[in-house]
């Protein structure tokens, strides 16, 4: 038999209706491969959610607070207070004899504020007035009921300048003129703290209008002078006074820095005096 003979365009139209089957049936299939829901349905694709990570921008973490406690210290000069209502125990040295028993006022009636110098185990090592200048007393922390503070604020006199400086932190605020003690009574040098500030029509004209007392001591009194060893800045009756070296041992200042002192010093602040 011979071979069948078909016209090119015959054998176009075959295969083109093969092609097209054959995407029928694919089509078909994956129709009846797709999930169905349960009322006959095309169930939807399950997406699964994701919750985003939030990050703040505005904000910075905050450093644990053990890391934050020892390489940040607190700044400034730690002062302490006795609770009300409670003695605080002052010693000559760590365990060492008792010299004062204080309360929560001053003998002038201001808080009671100790400036802590230094540290050794549980002992504060304090600037208070009831020792001789230069020395400490001594508090137990452990055992005695304190309310503690810092302050960034101190003051600096220059005997030689005649010269009050302000500082806090490592700024300067204020520097003001002082009058300063004579030869024959000169105001004491080393480490002191604010003790009280006070009116000072309350003790004299003489005084000006206030009166910032220290922990410090006369140790070289005028003779026959009766208003006590204290050393404290004050102003003056006398606005020629300020910037000599006249008084018994106490600086003197302007009615307008001593205002400006009161305002800006707090208890306990430490003062260093200078020759």
């Amino acid at each position: 038999m011979g071979r069948l003979y078909l016209p090119p365009q015959v054998l176009v139209a075959v295969a083109l209706l093969a092609a097209i089957g054959t995407m029928l049936t694919l089509l078909a299939q994956r129709a009846g491969a797709e999930p169905r829901a349960r009322d006959g349905g095309p169930r939807a694709a399950h997406i699964p959610e994701v919750v985003p990570r939030v990050v703040s921008v505005t904000a910075p973490a905050e450093e644990p607070p053990a890391r934050a406690a020892s390489s940040r210290p607190a700044p400034g000069a730690l002062v302490v207070r006795p609770e009300r209502e409670t003695a605080l125990v002052v010693r000559a040295r760590p365990h060492g004899p008792v010299v004062a028993r204080l309360g929560a006022r001053t003998e002038f009636g201001s808080p009671t504020t100790l400036l802590v110098a230094e540290r050794r185990g549980r002992w504060y090592g304090v600037v208070t007035t009831h020792v001789r200048n230069g020395r400490l007393g001594w508090v137990d922390a452990r055992r005695s009921q304190l309310r503690e503070a810092r302050t960034r604020v101190r003051l600096t006199l220059d005997l030689s300048a005649r010269r009050l400086v302000v500082h806090r932190g490592g700024r300067v605020l204020r520097r003001l003129r002082v009058g300063i003690g004579r030869p024959s009574s000169p105001t004491p040098v080393g480490r002191f703290a604010v003790t009280d500030k006070l009116a000072g029509a309350r003790f004299g004209p003489y005084y000006g209008c206030c009166i910032l007392a220290l922990s410090a001591h006369q140790p070289d009194l005028p003779p026959g002078w009766r208003g006590g060893d204290r050393i404290a800045i004050h102003g003056t009756d006398d606005p020629s006074s300020v910037g000599a070296a006249v008084s018994a041992g106490c600086p003197r200042a302007r009615a307008v820095d001593l205002r400006y002192l009161v305002r800006t010093v707090p208890l306990g602040a430490p003062v260093v005096v200078r020759r």
